[in-house]
């Protein structure tokens, strides 16, 4: 029996593999922690392009994109995600107090921790996909979920439904860890491409980077 390497079912295998193979080096990459934001941006790079029209290597491309996305990912980072987990640790920190006043606190923390969270998302892919300063790449990150509320929501959905069914279901853990980072970004690629469309026609927009070499 001689195997096709140009088949669909080998090519199918083949992608698979890649996006494994990515998914662990992105865990890896977010191992020092510090490094969380270069490795999320990059991880957006690499999928966002895979997404218009399977174009680059996911795995190769990777490690590149950790070296360019280094200070814009982590500026993002420092920017938006520490906000997020302060005001998520408000919330919970009010929630867990008895009272209508502490209660509407959490609410507000809550919603707020929220939108920071989406605008956050949005930063690390527009760290990404665009070439501009990061106060501008900040700026439109808090901006696109006021201006895209329905592809924001699922942006949003997508991360929060993952980690329901993890707690739900604790088997599904193991594929969050072998292929789940890698799929859920794919899959984010195509809602961001289509918010970047629509916008990128505007002024106000960046400008996109050119791709790497080789990729």
């Amino acid at each position: 029996m001689r195997i096709d390497p140009e088949g669909r079912n080998v090519q199918g295998v083949t992608t698979l593999v890649l996006f494994v193979v990515l998914n662990l080096a992105y865990l890896v990459a977010c191992l020092p922690v510090v490094t969380i934001g270069a490795a999320t941006s990059a991880l957006y790079e690499v999928t966002l392009r895979y997404a218009d029209d399977e174009r680059g290597d996911l795995v190769r491309g990777y490690l590149v994109a950790l070296r360019t996305n280094l200070w814009r990912g982590t500026a993002v980072l420092v920017l938006l995600g520490v906000p997020t987990a302060m005001l998520a640790f408000s919330a919970v920190f009010w929630f867990s107090m008895d009272g209508l006043v502490t209660a509407v606190a959490g609410a507000l923390s809550a919603l707020a921790a929220a939108a920071t969270a989406s605008a956050l998302i949005y930063g690390f892919a527009l760290a990404a996909w665009f070439d501009a300063p990061v106060g501008r790449t900040v700026r439109n990150a808090l901006l696109l979920p006021l201006v895209e509320p329905a592809r924001t929501l699922g942006l949003v959905l997508l991360p929060v439904t993952a980690a329901c069914v993890v707690v739900l279901v604790p088997q599904t853990l193991f594929l969050v860890g072998t292929i789940g980072f890698s799929f859920g970004a794919y899959v984010s690629a195509f809602v961001l491409h289509g918010v970047f469309r629509r916008r990128q026609a505007h002024p106000s927009e960046l400008e996109p980077v050119s791709p790497h070499s080789g990729q």
